[in-house]
């Protein structure tokens, strides 16, 4: 059951221990202290490029897509546990780093440790209502944008590509995001083979 944050003042005050769910790079780069981290299943949400980036890997005029964690199917990822004296500092990080321009809501939401037991964990979600959602993406529309879109950061393709290695690394696997990076090499060949003619 998901239980929504309405407001900042000991909004985990019921949870025994204090931990965060990653499932982007938030699982290779947390920026906080950790006490201990481990693999974790969340059920009902998954990992997918739903959220149009205007800075980052795109711009408004030709948006990029990045993570976000959406309705539908389940996700592996990492899970932190956050010793209680870091509670606040962490919660205050993360509300800056996820939540800049609102297109994540705060929650809490059980997720499955590989102990088989089952912890409920602050987590970013995509709003659907926000006008970054990029809703309903196939693999084909999903590698269309994002063989097109650079910004700030760099491109979407490389965006893509990393987060992949790094899933990999982890030993996580997303066939969803393989295959958008599949389609993209397929493209790009195209492209090339065309320009090649």
């Amino acid at each position: 059951m998901l239980c929504e944050i309405t407001g900042y003042v000991n909004v985990t005050a019921d949870m025994d221990e204090f931990w965060v769910f990653g499932y982007g790079s938030l699982m290779w780069n947390p920026g906080f202290p950790y006490a201990e981290r481990v693999h974790a299943r969340a059920f009902g949400y998954r990992r997918a490029l739903c959220v149009h980036s205007w800075v980052h890997r795109g711009t408004e005029r030709e948006p990029g897509l990045v993570l976000g964690l959406d309705r539908g199917g389940s996700c592996f990822g990492v899970a932190f546990r956050v010793e209680e004296n870091d509670r606040q500092e962490t919660l205050d990080y993360l509300r800056a780093r996820e939540l800049v321009t609102n297109v994540y809501l705060e929650r809490v939401m059980p997720v499955v440790l590989p102990d088989h037991r089952k912890v409920n964990a602050v987590t970013y979600i995509v709003d659907r209502a926000h006008r970054q959602y990029a809703s309903a993406m196939t693999v084909g529309a999903a590698a269309t944008i994002v063989r097109h879109a650079a910004g700030q950061s760099g491109t979407n393709i490389d965006y893509v590509k990393n987060t992949l290695a790094h899933l990999r690394d982890m030993g996580i696997r997303d066939h969803w995001l393989e295959d958008v990076a599949d389609e993209i090499d397929r493209l790009c060949a195209t492209d090339a083979a065309q320009s090649a003619a």
